[in-house]
């Protein structure tokens, strides 16, 4: 039985994490002649703007929370205004957004070549990727699934789990006890998805990766084991974080239509909200995050919010990939044959498989755009005619763009990070976002991806 002061000790942990936040003082109205020494413009990019726009070089808006915004005669934004306390007044409030938005390679990634949108050459045929919708299957998606062993899998060398079946969460509350569980397999490279607290089978399928790598056997049950792995590899499972003047302005988008032609007409498909980003900065369900930091107001610069402690992204030099479509799971190895890291997702459906055999990585595009052609992919909702989808975190193919050998597929992102490996697609390979750039950053052209039965 697992002692009950450890399982006390976690939910003090998490309740301990400060919720403390400070409200935003109402914002003045400036005709922007002069500096008003109160406030200052933050730009999308979340630097202090540093001069003062000329007199009818911009227009003085309100944004949908209430905040004096300035935008140019196109509609672009130009600058949020922020209370000055705010951003000079707190030792973190004056950041760089790289800091939080890592910047991604110019072009399309690994190749010189002038590249149009989504990394294709201009000077080559074009060859449409496949779309990889959200699909669903049989699964039900609003429920997690029960944890239960996976079958061996001879040709990834998986055997089933050798240690005990977890008990966790079988209430279907999120516990914290199953979170230190998901931040440390996160942090050893085996990738839980999003981080819910749930004992759901993509968090099984990590351990069992992560069993098979270290011949070791972790019992999930264990939490004292779990805790004293933790405390020896990163710390406690959960931390603070403070909102930037940055993460509060944005820019957001105010939703994300389904339709492809609206789609198209967006100028970006970025975040739809503060939550969804710092969800996906800290590789968390959303509903997560909001339910562990009840009342807190996230738009607010200044307010503490819980998150969890995941580490740093896992680096080295990745020479094969293995898509398991049975397990719905991505093993990568290093070129010594040794598993580096592995990655929940979702491959393919039977209506529109994904392929079998060894194909190979061609090129990387980070922050890709797509273009959709009902001649080539699906048709989806009316749509007839080519359409530029912009980039952006909630674009059909996510943040990254891993290219094929075989036309049409590859390996990518999604706008739905929680539905991972709980639906199927339309061929590619679907992970996370942040799994998704990790992978991205340790492969190169040339590198074998496998997908097995």
């Amino acid at each position: 039985m697992q002692p009950l002061w450890k399982t006390g000790l976690l939910v003090a942990l998490l309740a301990a994490v400060s919720q403390a936040a400070l409200p935003v003082a109402a914002l003045a109205r400036s005709p922007y002649t002069g500096q008003n020494p109160d406030t200052v413009l933050i730009t999308p990019s979340g630097q202090v703007l540093d001069f003062v726009p000329e007199q009818g070089s911009v227009m003085i808006s309100r944004d949908r929370m209430g905040r004096t915004i300035l935008v140019d005669h196109y509609g672009n934004l130009v600058a949020t205004e922020m209370p000055a306390t705010m951003v000079y007044g707190r030792p973190n409030g004056n950041r760089n957004s790289s800091d939080y938005y890592p910047p991604a390679p110019s072009g399309g990634g690994y190749d010189d070549e002038d590249m149009t949108t989504g990394g294709i050459p201009q000077d080559q045929p074009v060859q449409r990727r496949q779309l990889d919708p959200q699909q669903s299957d049989a699964t039900d998606t609003s429920a997690y699934d029960n944890a239960e062993a996976l079958p061996a899998r001879p040709s990834t060398g998986m055997s089933p789990s050798t240690g005990a079946p977890s008990t966790l969460g079988s209430s279907g509350k999120a516990k914290p006890e199953i979170t230190a569980l998901q931040v440390f397999l996160a942090r050893e490279g085996f990738s839980p998805g999003a981080i819910d607290g749930h004992m759901g089978m993509n968090v099984q399928k990590a351990l069992e990766a992560w069993q098979q790598k270290t011949g070791e056997t972790l019992n999930p049950n264990d939490t004292d084991a779990i805790m004293e792995r933790l405390r020896m590899n990163g710390g406690l499972p959960f931390t603070t974080y403070t909102i930037t003047a940055a993460d509060a302005a944005g820019p957001y988008v105010a939703q994300i239509p389904e339709d492809y032609s609206l789609k198209a007409a967006m100028p970006s498909l970025g975040y739809t909200s503060t939550t969804e980003m710092l969800a996906e900065k800290f590789h968390m369900d959303e509903g997560y995050l909001k339910s562990i930091n009840p009342g807190v107001d996230f738009t607010v610069p200044g307010s503490t919010v819980k998150v969890v402690n995941v580490g740093q992204p896992h680096s080295g030099r990745v020479a094969r990939i293995v898509a398991d479509k049975a397990r719905k799971q991505v093993l990568a190895y290093g070129e010594d044959g040794q598993l580096i890291t592995a990655y929940p997702a979702s491959i393919g459906s039977s209506d529109t498989p994904s392929p079998s055999g060894t194909v190979q990585v061609q090129r990387v595009a980070f922050d890709p755009g797509y273009t959709y052609n009902p001649k080539v992919n699906f048709q989806q909702a009316g749509n007839d005619k080519v359409l530029n989808i912009p980039p952006g975190p909630n674009g059909p193919v996510g943040t990254v763009w891993i290219a094929l050998s075989k036309p049409t597929y590859g390996i990518h992102g999604t706008p739905e990070p929680s539905k991972i490996g709980r639906t199927q697609s339309h061929g590619c390979i679907r992970l996370t976002n942040w799994d998704a750039t990790e992978l991205a950053k340790m492969v190169q052209p040339g590198v074998t991806v496998e997908f097995v039965d």
